[in-house]
């Protein structure tokens, strides 16, 4: 039995014919695929466009994109809050456009979500707000309350579950709202701006709890941001959105170390240093004088996996070597960053340096001469 043939028997569903359910091989694995997917309001207002996708079982995969990119509408097709005007969603192989309310209810109890305004009820405790989807759900007590004492201990707040949410910190009450999404033991969870709210040091315990579910509970994660410092820090891979398109995706160490589109440039801009104001005012197109120094900025993108052999490469290019700014992080064991160089008292011209210093970055770029 195929995996999309189990889906629908446990969705109570007849299982549908090979081609309906089998698509291409290479695509077999995919546990939530888009296939030329669109989604317009209105009449004529173009969310989406023909995005087609397909994010694998237990990865963490990043969305991200300007405001009004088409994020939100995006991830909520994959548990039918949003209704798609054309294309297919399928999970497991599963088109789940024509499911009725009964199979979308067994649907959404296998996907959770997280939001970014926590959507607790601010009446309840904190073990009301877990148990609550379990109620409605009719399951009996003693099983609430396991499964209710076992979300709070994985998400570190077993000792909050008489508080109200007015008594909790932003991330504590984020932490509520993951123990709430978990409370069915989904099989994908759907993050939309869950960070968004928080300031940076709750937002990075917010992402290694993340992590760590991921890791034990196996479980397929879809994020939406607008923060590439989130996308970096988790995911796996990442498709970037402008205006409903798809512009460009792949690994997140690919995307950060050669970004190809201009949003995505934009993006990174932030996580990027740029030139000092300081020395660009100080920057010529040409020596000058016989000590000036060439300005040379070399770019890591990541295709080598070591990091850069400095005393070899300031080796290479000979005369006195300093580091103006930069460094190097590695990303999914990829090496990746940028160095600002200058060279003086070297015997061999901007030219030649720019060649030497190629043979340890991808990117080398002469900015000109400093005295």
């Amino acid at each position: 039995m195929t995996a999309a043939h189990s889906q629908l028997r446990d969705l109570g569903l007849p299982p549908r014919d090979a081609e309906q359910t089998e698509l291409h091989p290479d695509l077999n694995r995919a546990h939530v695929r888009f296939i030329n997917l669109g989604k317009t309001y209105d009449g004529n207002v173009h969310a989406l466009q023909g995005i087609d996708l397909a994010i694998q079982r237990g990865e963490v995969f990043g969305i991200i994109g300007r405001s009004g990119a088409g994020k939100s509408s995006l991830i909520r097709t994959i548990n039918r809050l949003e209704q798609p005007s054309s294309g297919r969603v399928l999970i497991d192989q599963v088109d789940i456009g024509d499911f009725d309310e009964d199979r979308l209810v067994a649907l959404r109890r296998r996907i959770g979500m997280i939001f970014q305004h926590f959507n607790l009820m601010s009446a309840k405790t904190v073990w009301q707000n877990v148990e609550l989807p379990l109620k409605v759900a009719g399951v009996p007590k003693p099983q609430r309350e396991q499964k209710v004492r076992e979300l709070l201990e994985l998400v570190g707040l077993q000792d909050k579950h008489k508080a109200y949410p007015a008594q909790l910190s932003g991330g504590q009450k984020q932490r509520v709202g993951i123990a709430r999404s978990l409370v069915h033991d989904p099989e994908i969870l759907l993050c939309d701006e869950a960070t968004s709210a928080l300031d940076p040091e709750t937002t990075q315990s917010i992402l290694d709890l993340l992590r760590e579910i991921n890791q034990r509970l196996g479980l397929t994660i879809v994020l939406i941001t607008h923060e590439m410092a989130v996308i970096r820090e988790i995911c796996d891979r990442v498709v970037v959105l402008e205006y409903g398109h798809i512009v460009e995706q792949g690994p997140v160490w690919e995307v950060f170390g050669n970004p190809q589109h201009e949003v995505s440039k934009t993006l990174l801009a932030p996580l990027q240093h740029g030139l000092p104001q300081e020395l660009q005012n100080r920057l010529q197109p040409t020596p000058g004088q016989a000590d000036a120094a060439v300005v040379l900025r070399l770019q890591f993108t990541g295709n080598d996996t070591d990091e850069p052999d400095l005393a070899a490469l300031f080796a290479a290019l000979g005369g006195r070597v300093r580091l103006l700014q930069g460094g190097v992080e590695r990303i999914q064991g990829h090496a990746l960053g940028q160095l600002l160089l200058a060279v003086n008292g070297s015997p061999h011209d901007a030219d030649v340096l720019r060649s030497r210093a190629g043979n340890w970055a991808q990117q080398v770029e002469v900015l000109g001469y400093v005295v």
